[in-house]
């Protein structure tokens, strides 16, 4: 979209503020300094919708007066989404305002921390939009026909919002603590953790040097911060990611919402010999009793969460286990590499009937580490 010189009364306001860090969330802040602060006016050019994080695009004025094109980060589609946020609500033209982060390399990108659009009320990055009931998940059975556990239908972790408590840092915590935490009533000490950093685990001289590896790889080769897929273990809850299980007697399908689709071959007593490597790896399931316990191997070489890496000979055990009172979906995992672990990487987390209907929302790499190595001149105006 073609640049606009917007009035005075859009001149990008840059107020640097030295302030205490605060504790960021998941992605961390990136290239934004959390040290400065910054409010930026202007007129919405339009936005991208979309994950790993979304950006509004608008016009605004530098302090010399030239036009210079934003672009301000914000949360990933799927759990704006989920928080009642829409494409709707960034109608082109209106006026827009943002206090943020700044970029430490480009002036053109910003954290979004508020959002204020035409004469609506400000938007704070975590709001829930709607009204303050719980969030409404359909009705299910505990069992299907077969007399199974009915795993299928749509999933999501519940979300973690950013709560600030009385004393000490913010941080995230699921939506229905944030009340109780900001009122002191809970300690950030006893919020369940969301499960998105990998449990202890000793590594191996190879595992270690191949999670230095992953440590060292820049942003745009790093699963975690783009649209490429982790792991079968991270994938399933980061992020607020929605996911949907079909179930028959002999097949369970589990789609991810960041577009991983795994196949359980409940028929199936032992892995074929020859496996060609994948992602996903290859599964069989069983029941043990109420319990669908999932056996996957044949996995490609990669991540299984941040730095932690695993070989191909990664190993990986699942129990999904429902609760018949909360409908909660419990998973608790072990997963073994004779090659990179030591000791077994255990963990578990617990997903709910969704709040939202399932969608592969559309993933774009946007952010600043991701675009051409280009060098503007000093009057660029970027279009």
């Amino acid at each position: 979209m073609p640049s606009q010189r917007l009035g005075r009364s859009s001149v990008v306001a840059i107020a640097f503020i030295v302030a205490a860090a605060p504790t960021w969330a998941h992605h961390g802040i990136g290239r934004f300094d959390p040290t400065r602060e910054l409010t930026v006016e202007g007129t919405l050019t339009g936005l991208d919708f979309v994950n790993p994080h979304s950006y509004v695009h608008f016009n605004a004025i530098d302090a010399n007066g030239a036009v210079i094109a934003m672009q301000c980060e914000m949360r990933a589609a799927t759990v704006l989404r989920r928080s009642g946020w829409s494409p709707d609500m960034f109608v082109p033209g209106v006026a827009i305002k943002i206090h943020g982060r700044p970029h430490r390399d480009d002036p053109h990108y910003c954290y979004a921390d508020t959002l204020t659009i035409g004469d609506a009320p400000t938007l704070q990055r975590y709001q829930q939009l709607g009204d303050d009931a719980p969030a409404s998940r359909p009705a299910r059975p505990f069992r299907l026909a077969s007399g199974k556990p009915n795993l299928a239908g749509d999933w999501a972790q519940e979300q973690y919002i950013m709560a600030r408590p009385p004393q000490g840092p913010a941080n995230l915590v699921p939506e229905s603590l944030v009340a109780a935490v900001e009122a002191g009533e809970v300690a950030m000490a006893d919020v369940p953790s969301h499960g998105w950093f990998p449990p202890p685990v000793t590594l191996t001289a190879a595992g270690q040097a191949a999670s230095d590896a992953l440590r060292g790889l820049p942003p745009e080769r790093n699963p975690r911060l783009s649209c490429q897929i982790t792991s079968v273990l991270f994938d399933w809850v980061f992020d607020g990611t929605i996911n949907r299980i079909t179930q028959s007697d002999d097949v369970i399908t589990m789609e991810y919402g960041r577009g991983l689709t795994r196949t359980v071959r409940m028929d199936a007593q032992a892995h074929p010999s020859r496996i060609t490597p994948s992602r996903t790896g290859h599964s069989i399931g069983r029941w043990d009793g109420d319990t669908l316990v999932v056996d996957t191997v044949a996995f490609e070489p990669g991540s299984l969460a941040g730095a932690v890496a695993h070989s191909g000979e990664l190993h990986v055990v699942e129990r999904f286990t429902l609760d018949p009172e909360t409908l909660a979906l419990r998973r608790e995992y072990v997963a073994n590499d004779p090659v990179y672990f030591v000791n077994e990487y255990i963990s578990g987390d617990t997903v709910l009937p969704a709040d939202a209907p399932f969608a592969v929302d559309a993933c774009k790499e946007l952010a600043y580490e991701y675009q051409p190595a280009v060098s503007p001149p000093a009057s660029d105006t970027r279009q």
